[in-house]
């Protein structure tokens, strides 16, 4: 009996032996994302992208078609583009226009009126990073927790919360199988609703463009869900700063 205890034992040193050599931290997960999406290489030499694609907006009439145009510059420059076909709604064609030039956030709605960026939403965009803030968020003063695992869409994912130096924590999932972000989770302030509106964003359809892995099906879940189909990506092209900032006339 002395030996079969001893034995049980050992076994059991075995299989926790395994699971801790098995288990990862937040740094490995990071940089086993980074090299599945194209290395650190490829990835810092990326300096601006221009993204188009077309734009579905689900509501209680059907989808309504749209077309979007999405233009990054690092470090963290942004500007989405929509214009939408809501006359089945009632509505009319109506553009959406957000710029953020570093500093400062401006959108152009045709709908419900122009207005400047402020509280926590203007510094979640200033705490953004192009191409991704994997990249280098130890050196803006960022930090990456492990949260352990889940599901998402019947898939295995590991969750990653990033907490920037500024701004709001994000949940990331991460693909056990291809390391690729399949989800990201960030609350948002609605007035309508609150502070604490969960914005939830599913990422599909990876391609490779210039040697780096890009979802081309992009699909927001929030108050208002769409989906974004992407129909060509464009790496390192010039880019008006002007593109990114308030119009001078404000319109």
């Amino acid at each position: 009996m002395h030996r079969i205890t001893k034995l049980v034992v050992v076994i059991g040193l075995l299989g926790a032996f395994a699971e801790t050599v098995s288990a990862q931290t937040a740094d490995e997960i990071v940089e086993k994302s980074l090299a599945a999406g194209g290395g650190r290489a490829a990835l810092g030499k990326l300096k601006s992208r221009h993204m188009t694609g077309t734009v579905a907006f689900s509501t209680q009439v059907g989808d309504l078609p749209g077309t979007v145009e999405m233009f990054n510059e690092s470090p963290n420059k942004s500007r989405t583009l929509m214009k939408l076909d809501l006359s089945a709604a009632g509505v009319g064609l109506v553009s959406l226009d957000q710029r953020f030039n570093g500093e400062t956030g401006y959108v152009l709605d045709s709908l419900q009126g122009n207005r400047e960026i402020t509280g926590p939403a203007l510094d979640n965009l200033k705490a953004g990073s192009f191409p991704t803030p994997f990249l280098d968020y130890k050196e803006r003063g960022g930090m990456v927790e492990l949260r352990g695992k889940e599901k998402v869409n019947e898939r295995d994912a590991y969750v990653l919360t990033y907490t920037p130096k500024g701004g709001t924590s994000v949940r990331w999932s991460i693909d056990v199988e291809s390391y690729l972000p399949i989800r990201s989770i960030i609350k948002v302030n609605v007035p309508q609703l609150g502070p604490n509106v969960e914005q939830i964003t599913a990422f599909s359809d990876y391609r490779e463009v210039d040697g780096i892995k890009m979802p081309f099906q992009i699909t927001n879940l929030s108050v208002q869900s769409f989906r974004i189909t992407v129909t060509k990506v464009e790496h390192n092209v010039p880019i008006d700063e002007t593109m990114f900032s308030k119009p001078a006339d404000g319109k």
